[in-house]
């Protein structure tokens, strides 16, 4: 079995070999490439082979962590869309709660002083009547009537006239 290996790993190798020269005369033969080549960085490139193996290797070694940085700054970014969201939503929550204190408040600020002044109305007309009712006695009980009478033909005078 060992000696009937050999040729078909040389046969495989030969299959493998032919199959990368179609693949590389393909790539050579691709427009862009070809367009790369006549550039100067693709002369220099092409002279200086151990500078584009390095270069090569460099950037496929690369992808991965660059790969690995821009999925964080998505997620980082994506993170901090939906924080502000949530941040808003509670700072929008807190205001929202806070006027509705404050205007709890101030509706019963408004019931307390709006009963306040209906009372004083009350009480200031009141006082206001019975000083006027006081001060008319005095000029009729000059007469020497009773002071229920006066004011009762006082007012009974008003609707006379």
């Amino acid at each position: 079995m060992a000696k009937e290996e050999p040729p078909s790993t040389s046969k495989d190798l030969q299959e493998l070999q032919r199959k990368l020269s179609l693949l590389i005369a393909s790539v050579q033969s691709n427009s862009k490439v070809v367009s790369f080549m006549k550039s100067p960085v693709g002369q220099y490139l092409d002279r200086h082979p151990f500078l584009t193996l390095t270069l090569l290797v460099f950037v496929a070694l690369s992808a991965v962590p660059v790969g690995f940085f821009l999925l964080l700054v998505v997620l980082t970014s994506l993170a901090a869309f939906v924080g502000v969201i949530l941040l808003e939503g509670l700072v929008i929550s807190v205001g929202g709660l806070a006027l509705l204190c404050v205007l709890c408040g101030l509706g019963f600020v408004s019931l307390v002083m709006s009963g306040t002044i209906m009372v004083s109305y009350m009480v200031i007309s009141s006082l206001i009547n019975y000083w006027f009712s006081l001060r008319l006695l005095p000029q009729h009980n000059s007469s020497g009537d009773c002071p229920l009478a006066v004011k009762s033909a006082h007012i009974e005078g008003l609707y006379q006239e």
